[in-house]
């Protein structure tokens, strides 16, 4: 499949302007915004469930709580950082004993619907419908939920007590300086590959496809993750030095900051979807092994166009 790796024969500009076409006709735009109402309905119940299952597992619930926020500030705007740290501390203080549970199931009812969004996106994207029973197609978008959510409480589980472990090995190696060094370095590298694996596995299993390779969802993972990482630092800086959303608009400010940002991630992530399936697409055309055309569900399947 090495059409995977010259863009299935199309330049760059041929690409952006395949998949520029391709996100207006498929009003991605829209889906975007519709998939971060369901970001912000998950963000919370999703963040208390890993306070408090991180806070039993360690005993240490002040000291884990600083480290997933410090991760977690990294990435979020500052102003929408500062909202959910506020309604964190206002959940934590009102919430009684069946705060893990509620937590967990709001968490996946939320998650899961806006994995449904995503399948119907990405369905868009490639031009298939959802020929999947509508009980399967919701146990997709919960194991998907879940197997994210589980690989997502690991990778922070490996970063939260990562130094720990990793010094420990080091001094019985008898390298904990060159540990030090190399662990300062890999950090963002792991959070990227990670982030690239997370769009990866979306791509997929989650739209309506048969015999979807794991290479072919490569591209889009690579620069839909590339994306979203320009794209958020962009706006960290357009909000630092080109406008106070808390002085326009009041305490209301900080949730549209947060709603912009679910909306720049939710954008990368169905861009994504869409280089994958043009670059699969002109593929195709070139009568390229294993490619499928826009609307086929499997190659060499008969294709639609809606």
């Amino acid at each position: 499949m090495h059409w995977i790796w010259n863009l299935g024969g199309l330049t760059w500009r041929e690409l952006t302007r395949r998949v520029y076409a391709q996100i207006l006709k498929d009003d991605v735009l829209g889906r975007a915004a519709q998939l971060s109402y369901y970001f912000l309905l998950a963000l919370f119940p999703l963040m208390v469930f890993l306070m408090v299952v991180l806070g039993n597992l360690a005993d240490t619930g002040t000291w884990m709580r600083v480290r997933v926020l410090e991760y977690l500030a990294h990435v979020v705007p500052p102003s929408a950082f500062t909202l959910i740290l506020s309604t964190l501390d206002a959940i934590s203080k009102g919430s009684g004993s069946g705060k893990l549970s509620l937590g967990l199931l709001g968490a996946i009812w939320a998650a899961s619907a806006g994995m449904n969004a995503v399948i119907r996106g990405l369905n868009a994207a490639y031009g298939v419908k959802e020929a999947r029973v509508w009980w399967r197609a919701r146990m997709v978008a919960i194991t998907l939920t879940l197997a994210l959510s589980i690989s997502s409480l690991f990778t922070l589980t490996l970063f939260l007590w990562g130094d720990r472990i990793g010094s420990f090995i080091a001094e019985w190696l008898g390298h904990a300086a060159l540990f030090q060094t190399i662990w300062g370095w890999a950090q963002p590298v792991l959070v990227v590959a990670f982030l690239m694996a997370t769009f990866s596995a979306i791509y997929r299993f989650a739209p309506n496809l048969e015999e979807q390779k794991w290479v072919a969802t490569l591209p889009g993972a690579v620069l839909g993750v590339t994306i979203w990482l320009l794209a958020s630092y962009g706006l960290r800086l357009y909000l630092v030095y080109f406008t106070n959303y808390n002085r326009t608009y009041g305490s209301v400010g900080a949730v549209i900051i947060l709603m912009l940002w679910f909306y720049v991630t939710s954008l990368a992530l169905l861009t994504g979807g869409e280089i994958n399936s043009e670059i699969e697409n002109a593929a195709a055309e070139q009568h390229e092994p294993g490619a499928k055309f826009f609307g086929e569900r499997m190659p060499h399947e008969h294709a639609w166009r809606g």
